[in-house]
């Protein structure tokens, strides 16, 4: 399966690109980003892109949210099965840190957090691994997704490594 990975520099996309290049299924990465990945592998390729002229006609305040959800929108309008991932709290782990640095603060305080918050609502949280896990198992045929918008829960379920479903 041949892979083409946007926004890989970030916490969520650096967690998905670790997968896709551990996974045996993927056989090739192509990552379009803005800034080069600095990793090395011999299935990745990188095309650098300049991200700006974004629309911002949009109605919410937060760029992010606006561009996500006019992106989203496009892409349901497809022919083709597209699935959008609405992951909620991520937790970093091996070594995805957040670009932001707010964020890697707010990760670094709330880690010891992650093991209560992931027992007492798992529906809320999943981690780079999972998210990563999850986004390769939806590209496979037999994956048996039922819905196009993936939430924590759909995540973790598809995310799940093989030790995990035992």
């Amino acid at each position: 399966m041949n892979v083409i990975l946007f926004g890989g520099t970030g916490m969520i996309g650096r967690g998905v690109l670790r997968e896709c290049l551990r996974d045996d299924s993927v056989t090739a990465v192509l990552s379009v980003s803005r800034t080069p990945l600095g990793v090395s592998h011999p299935k990745l390729r990188e095309r650098i892109q300049d991200g700006e002229g974004t629309d911002s006609t949009e109605q919410s305040r937060t760029m992010w949210a606006r561009v996500k959800g006019e992106a989203e929108n496009d892409l349901l309008q497809l022919p083709f099965q597209a699935y959008m991932f609405r992951p909620g709290l991520v937790q970093p782990v091996r070594g995805m840190p957040s670009k932001a640095l707010l964020y890697r603060a707010g990760y670094l305080v709330t880690a010891p957090l992650f093991p209560l918050l992931r027992r007492l609502a798992p529906n809320l949280v999943t981690t780079t691994e999972a998210l990563g896990r999850a986004v390769i198992a939806v590209a496979r045929p037999d994956a048996g997704v039922r819905t196009r918008i993936l939430r924590p829960q759909d995540i973790n379920r598809l995310g799940r490594s093989p030790s995990d479903q035992r």
